[in-house]
């Protein structure tokens, strides 16, 4: 093989507004969503269409309505047919690897510009029949249809919701709200400090919202008579801002009429290290210091440096480095703590250097646990950058919402975007985790 040394820029890139599950992008297929981001991406940064060599797409929940979504998004936007084209599964960071993968193919000599991003709508994931077509009742369509009532009731037959099944790991055999839970109780994170932080990322949002951050890379998305033009979550929670007392009602997950946390200990004590409940010891996470689920596309440019100069492309940033780091899929909350030093030796550069930081919030629990063990185990102060308005400025998952396949290119558009914004602001990085207890980072240098 024949490996290239080049610079690889970032020349910019654009997202749908960010759909709350069953409301306003429902109607919308992925792939249809994916079109639309990579169609305005490459149109509003000016690139040629046919100087695209390739289009790397996230997507976690895969279907049979567009086999490799990445080729039938490609195709459908008007691409090269002779472009490559790949889609990548790698749950919650799948756009973050989307974006490292475009960059691998550069440097692997396959071509000098990618259009790399993801998409999720999760308001289409299926309720799946799950079994073998060696049952009699699932030998064809016809059967299933005419057999529906024995179906149901086959032992050797399952109707399965793919979103909860998505959401659980099978490793461990827990979904990702026990994860956070975990995290919770192990790293000692109260419910009101959750509450705390998830106010913040609201309150972030909205004013990110309404000073115009977002409408730097955010366009509107128009379906029959309906449309979506600004990220849907944030608005439909706009009283919890406005009354943050709103989040000490929201009913516990893991603390209801015969579950108690205590019981919470006892079934997972295997993922805590034999962790005891303290005789106080209280759940933590609720509906309201957890993200939504959500639907909605990003893309973005990745490229050599040559090649957008030949084009006159917008250079926005240098991509400098990335890493990736899996721990135990109990624990896949904190995985950004341990992908960001990996990353951040790829890219030369230190933590404290970092002017600013987009960090994934699919729980408050995870967040602040991270903020406890980046501290202790690597001396990154998370917190302090936080505070400093230096760690997601304009807010975060929690308030936007999560569109799984596309959240990774979400976070680095906010990062570009507030780069942009900070007159010093010269390295920043994303991280993100990921079901399975992967963790995912990239670092860029704005241009």
């Amino acid at each position: 093989m024949n490996a290239h040394s080049h610079k690889i820029v970032l020349c910019g890139g654009w997202r749908t507004p960010i759909g709350h599950i069953a409301r306003s992008l429902a109607g919308i297929r992925a792939d249809d969503l994916m079109t639309r981001a990579v169609t305005e991406t490459v149109s509003r940064v000016g690139v040629p269409k046919g100087e695209v060599d390739g289009l790397i797409a996230g997507w976690v929940g895969q279907d049979f309505q567009a086999p490799n979504l990445a080729r039938v998004t490609l195709l459908r936007a008007g691409l090269p047919e002779r472009a490559q084209a790949v889609t990548v599964q790698n749950n919650c960071i799948s756009s973050i690897e989307a974006v490292a993968m475009a960059a691998r193919f550069i440097l692997a000599g396959d071509g000098e510009l990618y259009v790399a991003g993801g998409v999720e709508v999760m308001s289409r994931l299926p309720y799946s029949i799950a079994g073998s077509r060696a049952a009699k009742e699932l030998r064809s369509l016809a059967t299933v249809k005419e057999k529906w009532a024995e179906v149901l009731a086959s032992p050797d037959v399952a109707v399965v919701d793919s979103i909860e099944q998505g959401l659980t790991d099978p490793v461990r055999g827990i979904n990702m709200a026990v994860t956070a839970e975990i995290a919770a109780q192990m790293y000692g994170v109260g419910r009101e400090a959750q509450d705390a932080y998830a106010h913040e990322s609201f309150k972030r949002t909205l004013a990110g919202w309404k000073r115009g951050f977002y409408k730097g890379h955010v366009f509107a998305v128009k379906e029959g008579d309906a449309g979506l033009e600004a990220d849907e979550y944030p608005f439909l929670r706009e009283d919890l801002v406005e009354k943050p007392a709103k989040f000490a009602k929201a009913p516990l997950a893991f603390d209801r009429p015969g579950y108690t946390i205590k019981d919470f200990y006892r079934d997972n004590a295997q993922h805590m290290g034999g962790k005891v409940p303290a005789d106080d010891a209280k759940a933590t996470v609720t509906l309201f210091n957890s993200c939504g689920r959500s639907d909605g596309a990003a893309a973005v440019i990745v490229a050599t440096e040559a090649r957008a100069k030949a084009l006159k492309l917008p250079i926005l940033a240098e991509l400098k480095g990335w890493g990736f780091y899996g721990n135990d899929p109990a624990h896949m909350g904190v995985s950004p703590a341990l992908a960001a030093p990996v990353a951040l030796k790829h890219a030369g550069a230190k933590f404290e250097d970092l002017d600013q930081i987009e960090l994934h919030e699919p729980f408050a629990a995870t967040v602040l646990s991270i903020f406890k063990l980046g501290k202790e185990r690597f001396g990154h102060d998370w917190e302090a950058k936080f505070k400093a308005g230096a760690m997601n400025p304009n807010g975060g998952t929690l308030a936007l919402g999560h569109p799984l396949g596309a959240t990774g290119t979400r976070l680095l558009l906010n990062l570009l975007g507030a780069l942009q914004e900070n007159p010093r602001g010269k390295l920043g990085m994303i991280a993100a985790c990921a079901g399975g207890g992967m963790g995912g980072a990239l670092v860029v240098e704005k241009a």
